[in-house]
């Protein structure tokens, strides 16, 4: 693991469950490509998602032959390795209230695909957790289908900011005020 870690991780002690954490997740039931966790700490987290059949995107990416698109397996990669870890992190840190003040947004992702997610797949992910300081998060995630083949591994980096704009606009740096 990466020596920039902000706090001694393996250390502390969760305050958020697996299906907590499942619950803190900001994303409506269309938009959601996480089950459940398997497993959930400082370190890493462990999830699970069924690509189900009737989900809007199959109807037009590849009609005939439907296959899911990459950018929903980069979603889901990001939702269980930089959302939920972050949020999980946060969490530890400060508390689940806070933590629910923060979205973590995409800024930067390598990806590499090894194999085709067809509708009514189910993939595992597991995200290993190489930087957290100051809200900001790197992670490498790796998608297996049940048979444990690996489909896709990406490294992610993302940054938790306020969902509450003013909080942003009120900062110094982005003040465009001009003093008379």
């Amino acid at each position: 693991m990466d020596n920039c870690l902000e706090t001694n991780i393996g250390s502390t002690r969760s305050v958020v469950s697996r299906h907590d954490l499942l619950a803190m997740l900001p994303y409506g039931a269309e938009f959601l490509f996480i089950d459940e966790f398997l497993e959930a700490d400082g370190s890493h987290i462990v999830a699970r998602y069924r690509f189900r059949e009737d989900q809007l995107f199959y109807s037009a990416h590849f009609p005939d032959h439907p296959v899911t698109p990459g950018v929903i397996l980069l979603e889901a990669m990001c939702q269980c390795g930089m959302v939920a870890q972050g949020i999980y992190l946060l969490s530890t840190e400060t508390s689940p209230e806070n933590a629910k003040k923060y979205c973590f947004l995409l800024t930067g992702s390598e990806v590499e695909w090894f194999k085709q997610v067809r509708p009514g797949s189910t993939v595992i992910m597991r995200s290993e957790l190489l930087a957290w300081r100051m809200r900001r998060i790197r992670t490498r995630v790796k998608m297996f289908d049940e048979y444990g083949s690996l489909l896709a591994e990406a490294l992610v980096l993302g940054m938790g900011v306020p969902w509450d704009s003013t909080q942003i606009m009120d900062s110094p740096r982005s003040s465009t005020k001009k003093e008379s």
